[in-house]
């Protein structure tokens, strides 16, 4: 028989209630009249610039569109009044991030003239045929090294001469620009531009070699002790003006330790000593402010580096023991990063990995979960991809990327039964080639599914996308369904899937739900007059 209008309408609105009941947004408890309205006034936002902020014409962008490839687009986003309010937005926990990448580079090089003992030299003298596709590199040095040598870019440099940094800043050629030349090739050496994302380097395989090469550069700068002490400072308290409340950041301790004032190598040990002291300082300060509920803390999650061998991984594994003993309360899980399409899987350190609980369980320590990056991927049934199933079987507590999960139904399913949360990284898998636009990211399907996810930014510092706020607003404006509900959905479970003890963890869940009324309240009084009427 055939329906009535009116029940087709019915029955389309059950379906369509049907299909998205697994979303978090819509299975959380009613909504409260304040994010009724402000769901509305920022869907409204969105709209309205999408018809007129994305299609105003720009000489340098051809096709603007909301969600569009971020290095091209964020001159645009930061025009809008959406991104205006989602700063304000209460972000939970900031669960996937590389402390490595995690400083806006102006400040870093900023720091990096300020030490005497950082030295840089070239391969070359520098010109304008080799300058972009030549690495600076750096190092802490005693000053008297680098005594009566001329400029980087004089043709009578000799290759890998140190010089002092502020010296070669000073006396970069007038040709290649000066002192701001010397910075903005510092400067393209840290980061990845649009020219580089979406043309020279536009395949996943040339996109990392960049990607990796931008933290040789910046290693040698950031280990050394008196930078990383105000290095982890500037991270903390960026990150709380972008309304993070807490960090897990990944540590990458493949180096043997870190460079002290007077040139020697530190253990491990001590670059935990330092953190710790910058984290009670900025919590001391906040305190001072009256304002320590807005940052809870911070926890490292202990890393190393795919390209070492199972019997190498053993030591690596008894090094973070012996700094969860140490530092109970710093260290918060483990993981092993690197580019999973060239480095070796997780199966292959299946032996090593399998004995690690019985490791901690003899040294007397607390649980050191797995943390797995798994299915940074555009494989299917390649190793990276099948990464996935092994970090499952693993235990691993949250799953770094799981950019292909989505191809996993039994996994997925897996996921929800054992509380296995997402860490997605929406800007960082766009410029690391893994999806043209935001339109073409799986997320969606996840959050449809009914997978918890934790928005995070990866590597911000060489993306130029500080903080949380862009990956917030790349989900936002790219789809239609997805609202500043969901977007707080999320931000909730980043608080909920840390690995904060209960206690911590249910008060920064309180603090962030007062934080969230607060915000809602702003969101609906700066966007009233985008109001739609219907």
């Amino acid at each position: 028989m055939a329906l009535s209008l009116a029940d087709y309408a019915k029955e389309r609105e059950e379906l369509i209630s049907l299909d998205r009941a697994l979303r978090a947004d819509h299975r959380r408890e009613p909504l409260s009249p304040t994010e009724v309205l402000a769901d509305k006034v920022i869907r409204d936002v969105r709209m309205a610039e999408a018809s007129s902020i994305w299609t105003a014409e720009y000489p340098s962008i051809p096709h603007p569109f909301p969600g569009m490839e971020f290095l091209t687009g964020r001159s645009v986003i930061v025009q809008t009044k959406l991104f205006e309010i989602l700063i304000q937005m209460p972000k939970g926990a900031l669960l996937h991030a590389h402390l490595d990448a995690t400083v806006n580079v102006p400040f870093l090089l900023d720091l990096a003239l300020k030490q005497p003992a950082i030295h840089v030299r070239s391969p070359v003298p520098l010109d304008s045929s080799n300058l972009k596709s030549t690495l600076p590199e750096f190092q802490a040095l005693p000053q008297h090294v680098a005594e009566n040598v001329i400029s980087l870019t004089d043709a009578q440099y000799e290759p890998n001469t140190w010089v002092p940094i502020k010296q070669a800043r000073e006396t970069f050629g007038t040709k290649l620009g000066g002192p701001e030349g010397f910075d903005q090739w510092v400067t393209g050496a840290l980061t990845i531009d649009p020219s580089e994302a979406y043309g020279t380097h536009n395949t996943v395989t040339k996109i990392w070699q960049k990607f990796l090469s931008t933290f040789r550069v910046s290693n040698p700068i950031i280990r050394y002790v008196p930078i990383f002490k105000e290095y982890v400072r500037e991270f903390l308290k960026s990150s709380i003006a972008d309304g993070i409340s807490y960090v897990e950041p990944r540590v990458n301790f493949v180096y043997k330790g870190i460079i002290a004032a007077d040139g020697t190598h530190l253990p491990h040990r001590e670059l935990l000593l330092i953190f710790d002291q910058v984290l009670n300082e900025i919590k001391r300060d906040m305190k001072q402010q009256g304002r320590e509920d807005d940052f809870i803390g911070a926890r490292i999650i202990y890393s190393t580096v795919r390209f070492i061998t199972p019997d190498e991984l053993y030591w690596f594994l008894e090094d973070c023991i012996a700094l969860k003993k140490e530092f109970p309360h710093l260290i918060a899980a483990f993981d092993l990063v690197g580019d999973e399409n060239v480095s070796h899987p997780l199966k292959y350190y299946a032996e090593p990995l399998l004995k690690f609980h019985e490791m901690q369980k003899k040294a007397g320590v607390d649980e050191i979960p797995f943390i797995f990056h798994a299915g940074e991927t555009l494989g299917d049934g390649t190793e990276a991809d099948m990464n996935l199933y092994d970090a499952i079987l693993l235990g691993t507590k949250r799953i770094g990327h799981g950019f292909s999960l989505i191809k996993h139904p039994k996994l997925i399913e897996m996921c929800k039964e054992r509380e296995i949360a997402v860490e997605v990284c929406p800007i960082s898998n766009e410029i690391l080639r893994l999806t043209s636009s935001m339109h073409m990211h799986p997320l969606p399907a996840l959050l449809n599914h009914g997978v918890r996810v934790a928005l995070c930014s990866d590597d911000p510092a060489v993306f130029g996308s500080m903080g949380l706020t862009y990956d917030f607003f790349q989900v936002l404006a790219a789809s239609e369904i997805t609202g500043i509900i969901q977007l707080g959905e999320m931000a909730k479970d980043s608080i909920k899937f840390s690995t904060l003890d209960p206690p911590e963890k249910q008060r920064a869940l309180d603090a962030w739900k007062v934080r969230w009324e607060k915000f809602l309240k702003y969101a609906v009084s700066t966007g009233t007059e985008y109001i739609w009427e219907e």
